[in-house]
């Protein structure tokens, strides 16, 4: 595939979070508004849904077997794909204003994510440090967290705030987990896309869904831009990098937030879409308890 094109025509209000499983060959991805985890399996094309009660933000594979996902009342693990959710930490912020967005895992297997604050007025999105049952804010000056990623050597953090156009980096330390010397990455016009998800391929480059965009950025990890491909929808989401060999950029997109215009000319949004690469992605780390 030389351009972008859609493997799963999901018709998903808001999909995001697109995380590839090497070890089963299985994509999953989030339905935020429509409360949803799915599985999709490239081999057999089937997908499997697990419906829940209220917006599942992000997640990250568990060593042990199963997940940690972060939603709006807190963070859960489940032990596969369908079993009982288990608290593992409590939500300190007001529910009403804010729920989680955006997260992954580090290299020594934290799982971090970050929330949003849906009135957009004031910087209350923070980014959250999950270790050991223990939770520690690691910043907190966004309106909507996401764009979360490692440089390949995990010293580099990046960290979008989506409504600000602003990709920042932190320097970070692997061992320790803490994130310091907080710094414009990028910061992009406004009126042309906002830095959504994101993730970063095995030369260190910075891939970035761009929001209302139409389209997804390589970015060099000086900040140049590299590339850019189109996807048939306005708001791409988010990027995973995925398939065989890794090289497969797969890309969430938004459904609910296209016009009845915009829907005509790009039926599929919702949809998940694919874009075969010259450069191999990363395997995503998970999360060590």
């Amino acid at each position: 595939m030389t351009e972008m094109q859609c493997v799963l025509d999901a018709q998903a209000k808001l999909a995001e979070c697109p995380r590839w499983d090497e070890q089963t060959q299985t994509l999953y991805f989030v339905d935020i508004d429509a409360f949803k985890l799915h599985a999709f399996s490239i081999d057999s094309y089937s997908i499997e849904t697990r419906q829940f009660d209220e917006e599942i933000g992000c997640f990250s594979l568990d060593n042990n077997g199963g997940f940690i996902a972060a939603f709006r009342s807190g963070v859960y693990r489940f032990t596969d794909f369908n079993a009982p959710l288990t608290p593992y930490w409590k939500a300190t912020y007001d529910q009403k204003t804010t729920r989680f967005n955006d997260g992954r895992c580090d290299l020594k297997g934290r799982f971090l994510a970050g929330t949003m604050y849906s009135p957009k007025d004031a910087f209350k999105g923070a980014l959250y440090q999950f270790e050991n049952g223990e939770a520690s804010v690691l910043d907190q000056a966004a309106w909507t967290s996401n764009g979360l990623a490692f440089s390949p050597d995990g010293k580099i953090m990046y960290y979008s705030d989506t409504p600000n156009h602003i990709v920042y980096q932190f320097d970070y330390d692997v061992q320790t987990g803490s994130a310091t010397n907080k710094r414009t990455f990028i910061e992009f016009p406004r009126g042309n896309g906002r830095p959504d998800g994101a993730a970063v391929d095995s030369e260190g480059n910075y891939w970035s869904a761009l929001y209302q965009g139409q389209r997804v950025v390589k970015i060099s990890p000086q900040g140049e831009i590299l590339a850019e491909y189109p996807v048939p929808a306005t708001y791409p989401t988010m990027v995973a990098f995925g398939g065989p060999d890794m090289k497969t950029l797969f890309v969430s997109t938004c459904r609910i937030a296209q016009t009845e215009e915009e829907l005509e000319t790009f039926p599929q949004a919702g949809g998940i879409f694919a874009l075969e690469t010259d450069t191999k992605g990363l395997i995503e780390p998970r999360f060590a308890g």
